[in-house]
Formats: C-alpha cells, structure tokens, sequence
C-alpha cells in the first residue's frame, strides 16, 4: 500500500488526468510499477484516514474508487 501524496481523496478524485504523487512504503523495493490498479491510503502512509484503489494508464490517473 502506498501513500497517495494527497491530503483529501477529494483532491486525489480531482487529479484524475495527471501523474501520480505516490508516497513509497515498502523496504523491499518499489511498488509503483507503471500502468495497473493500486491501493492507496491518504494523506500520508503513516496517517491512514481515507483509503483508495486508483488506476493509472499510459502514466496518468484515469480511476479513483
């Protein structure tokens, strides 16, 4: 699960068409990994208040559930 780089999931919601800002979390290496779905938790990975699964294609958010 990483961090989202966001300080609402509204504002995640509203970067749909930008880059990603993912915060990393894991020790064992990245976990962004280019075009998929991914887990992100907001607004920072070590304060969890909101939870989201985001898509991303072709580098740019498309997705936000």
């Amino acid at each position: 699960m990483m961090g989202a780089g966001f300080l609402t999931k509204k504002g995640l919601k509203e970067a749909v068409g930008q880059s990603p800002r993912f915060v990393e979390t894991s020790v064992f290496g990245p976990e962004y990994k280019g075009d998929g779905k991914y887990n992100v938790v907001g607004p920072h990975p070590h304060v969890r208040k909101w939870y989201a699964t985001v898509t991303i294609k072709n580098g740019l958010i498309v997705a936000v559930k």
